[in-house]
């Protein structure tokens, strides 16, 4: 019998071993489970032991162009988007069927994403599980789906306007590797309860959550063929046709700022709706009177799950006064935090998603040093890992300090666990220094002052931001950038309407003679 800690298994090879033997390789197009057309299929990659983990249905434009027709088949021939109980009913049923296989799911995402074990009591697998479904559901009862207006006729006759919401229709759903569930459940759950049909591409550096999503769907629900479609591929010319196909109406995307630019310019062609959840280069602001021990519990979320998190607080403005002192003692927590095998229940860093990425991380490092910079600690790969782990994709816990919030290190997202820190003169500028920057997804600020701290807050030019260890996340609560960090919201009633058109009908009451 396998050692197991908790529901998974205790290492990250048998995780592996066991994601393989259990994971879902095809592919969900028109309510069938199948291969691609042409066979063709690309490998899932451990980020932790660099091992073969399985290999997944790579869909090529054929079968895109299968998923596309059935999305819009679905939508303008069936009772989907008009059917309220249908879809209630069927969100419920994807409810249970998913938390019927949490355990897999646990084991997958460490086993694929290379997530910390720690991190799927929460954003990575249970919060989503718990919400992000159930939310939804209760707003196709709850939703004010119309609403009238009176007035505006001619010639004294009666007018009456109804302003009725409508779902958008086909919606390219893209997602990433990161937080797969979380993303993939927080666009499903809206789009599905709004009465849209979906062509869910999963990140092709970890498919198998999306597609046991899909074996799930055509196993256990009801939902009608070609509701969902979930077509992994790691082509970007067939996943662009998504973009550039005229019979997708909505483009939902999360992931990188430059891939949601292409992204918007290909589906400006055809006038798609673009909701896009993006980078991110968050601040973690501590004022002079901040709890220093709240400061280093903020500095190491930084580097949880290797710093891949767009929303991670991953500039640290410190108070001149203490500056010199938290850099410190940030960089002996860095160099204390647990890495390695993320199938343990005490590593907080595992490694990053790919070597390829590993290569972008380690190069920003190097390149921090020689624009001035100054490397506190980290900044290369990891020492001592156990054989199994040798050909992982594993960065150091990284601290930078420099007086120059314009450097490169400071103004891109790196998206590993790197930690650059800047001191500031008073709070005006810390807010300066906060909002010098393309990004505007996330913050956090820590004062001994609730009011302090949300007068800094209020002046932030971002979308989130929590106040003295406030969380911000909910599937009931809005979430998306400023700026370059996106366009539009994910969750709450915001992030509903995104999933929603708007028509007005006008009608009038002919005058009693």
């Amino acid at each position: 019998m396998s050692e197991t800690v908790g529901e998974i298994p205790a290492t990250s090879v048998e995780s592996g071993r066991r994601a393989g033997e259990r994971a879902e390789f095809r592919m969900l197009v028109d309510g069938a489970l199948s291969p691609a057309a042409d066979g063709a299929a690309f490998d899932n990659v451990s980020p932790a032991t660099g091992a073969l983990l399985g290999t997944t249905a790579a869909a090529g434009v054929e079968d895109m162009a299968r998923a596309i027709a059935a999305a819009r088949r679905a939508f303008d021939e069936t009772t989907w988007s008009t059917d309220g109980p249908l879809r209630r009913r069927c969100l419920e049923q994807l409810q249970r069927g998913l938390e019927a296989e949490r355990q897999e799911f646990a084991t997958e995402l460490v086993a694929e994403v290379g997530c910390p074990a720690m991190t799927l009591s929460t954003a990575q697998l249970d919060w989503p599980l718990a919400e992000s479904l159930r939310y939804p559901a209760g707003l196709i009862d709850e939703f004010a789906w119309e609403r009238t207006l009176h007035g505006g006729g001619l010639f004294g006759e009666r007018n009456v306007r109804t302003v009725v919401q409508e779902p958008v229709g086909v919606v390219a759903a893209i997602c990433p590797s990161n937080f797969p569930v979380e993303v993939i459940l927080n666009k499903l759950g809206p789009a599905l309860a709004a009465g849209d049909t979906v062509i869910l591409k999963p990140d092709p550096n970890t498919p198998w959550n999306a597609t046991r999503i899909g074996r799930i769907i055509a196993e256990k629900t009801d939902i009608p063929p070609g509701v969902v479609n979930v077509v992994p591929t790691p082509a970007n010319d067939v996943a662009a046709v998504l973009a550039t196909d005229p019979r997708v109406d909505m483009i939902s995307f999360t992931g990188s700022t430059a891939v949601g630019r292409t992204l918007m310019r290909l589906g400006a062609d055809t006038m798609k709706r673009t909701f896009l959840e993006l980078g991110g280069k968050s601040a973690l602001i501590v004022l002079d009177d901040a709890d220093p021990a709240a400061a280093l519990r903020g500095a190491v979320g930084a580097c949880v799950h290797a710093g891949q998190a767009c929303a991670a607080t991953t500039r640290m403005l410190v108070h001149r006064s203490v500056f010199d002192e938290m850099v410190t003692a940030v960089a002996a927590a860095f160099d204390a935090v647990p890495v390695g095998d993320p199938a343990r229940p005490d590593t907080v860093v595992g490694p990053v998603i790919s070597a390829a990425q590993r290569d972008r991380v380690l190069d920003a490092c190097t390149r921090a040093v020689t624009d001035g910079a100054r490397l506190i600690t980290g900044g290369g790969g990891v020492d001592a890992l156990p054989p199994e782990l040798a050909r992982g994709h594993f960065v150091r816990p990284t601290v930078f300090a420099c007086d120059d919030p314009a450097l490169p290190i400071a103004q891109e997202e790196i998206f590993g666990p790197v930690l650059v820190m800047i001191p500031f003169a008073d709070d005006e500028d810390a807010i300066r220094i906060a909002n010098n920057s393309v990004y505007g997804l996330a913050g956090a600020v820590l004062s001994g002052s609730a009011e302090r701290g949300m007068a800094v807050a209020r002046r932030i030019r971002t979308g989130a931001i929590g106040v003295n260890g406030g969380m911000f996340y909910g599937a009931d609560a809005p979430f998306g950038g400023y700026k370059n960090s996106g366009v539009g919201r994910q969750c709450g009633l915001e992030g509903f309407q995104q999933y929603l058109e708007t028509k007005t009908i006008g009608y009038r009451i002919p005058r009693q003679r």
